[in-house]
């Protein structure tokens, strides 16, 4: 997830200056240096944690020096700067055990910064996530409606709809998994918010296990398979050990693997016959007597299909077609 918890950390400078709005490049002054402590985090829960990341900018800000400044609004009643965008780049600072950073104020409100961010994320593209909890924040803490964040931005309004949608569909431990960097957004959205609207303490079950045994996007998904096939009682262990689930599933597989290798090709065309004569079996059964099919039929079944049926006696048959099998 490297680049999307701050948007202009990897801009050269002539993409962070064409990624400025007209109307607030001339109004934003040189970078100064500011002490960490006069710096307002208040956007930092909107933000997703990437500690790979962090470190990885911190061992340059250790060899090269701060490249990209901070952005971040003054705010009225202080002498305090709002921090709009580089949060990535302060967890860097801290990390290095720096007491400064070199920020630029922008001469604007903050909901105008914070439109400006979303809309500079065209070239350096946010999380989903994170653009949703923006967004939550410019409609329902600074009072813009759906439509003027949409023209604002650059946006549709469906797009906004869709946005707030998914970070209304999350629920606030989810929210802090996911900005923790815990759970994935896929996993957030597709798995977590849910199961927690259909079983709030099971979401709570899984998103514990998952902090202490993280499992992959892909596990995530056979789980969640799982998860909704089973009844009550499975699914009261599937949640309290997802982990010893997909490991006794693993085991299965490599058990029906090994079983494939020992039967060889031959082994598989058994199986199959085996399927098939227990389905034909299933048609049978399911069929309306023979007179009445001479008038109707099932329109599921073609006639070559009824024909077939009819004429196979699964109880006489099954056993001559394994002899045949075996003999040649």
């Amino acid at each position: 997830m490297a680049g999307l918890l701050d948007i202009s950390s990897m801009m050269t400078a002539e993409e962070r200056r064409m990624a400025i709005p007209p109307e607030l490049e001339a109004q934003i002054p040189a970078a100064q240096e500011v002490d960490l402590h006069r710096l307002d985090l208040r956007f930092d829960q909107v933000r997703v944690l990437d500690p790979r990341a962090v470190e990885q900018l911190a061992r340059s800000i250790e060899q090269s020096g701060q490249l990209i400044a901070c952005v971040a609004v003054p705010e009225q009643a202080s002498q305090r700067l709002i921090l709009v965008d580089g949060y990535r780049r302060i967890a860097a600072l801290r990390r290095l055990r720096r007491d400064t950073a070199w920020v630029e104020s922008w001469a604007c409100d903050l909901a105008q910064a914070l439109l400006s961010v979303l809309a500079r994320a065209h070239g350096r593209p946010l999380a989903a996530i994170e653009e949703a909890l923006l967004l939550r924040e410019l409609v329902h803490s600074q009072g813009l409606s759906q439509h003027e964040v949409a023209r604002r931005t650059g946006r549709d309004v469906s797009w906004v709809s869709r946005r707030l949608q998914l970070v209304c569909a999350v629920p606030d431990s989810v929210l802090a998994a996911l900005r923790n960097g815990s759970v994935s957004t896929w996993a957030a959205t597709r798995v977590l918010a849910p199961l927690a609207r259909a079983n709030t303490e099971h979401a709570a079950q899984l998103l514990e296990a998952l902090d202490s045994t993280p499992l992959s996007t892909r596990e995530l998904e056979r789980w969640f398979q799982h998860y909704q096939s089973s009844a009550r009682a499975t699914r009261e262990r599937l949640v309290a050990h997802p982990q010893l689930f997909l490991q006794s599933l693993h085991a299965r597989d490599e058990q029906r693997a090994d079983q494939r290798l020992r039967d060889g090709p031959e082994g598989r065309c058994a199986a199959d016959v085996g399927q098939l004569l227990r389905l034909i079996t299933q048609l049978r059964q399911r069929l309306p007597e023979r007179g009445h099919c001479r008038n109707s039929r099932p329109p599921s079944l073609g006639s070559a299909a009824l024909r077939l049926v009819r004429r196979v006696r699964v109880r006489r048959d099954l056993p001559r077609a394994r002899l045949d099998y075996r003999g040649g």
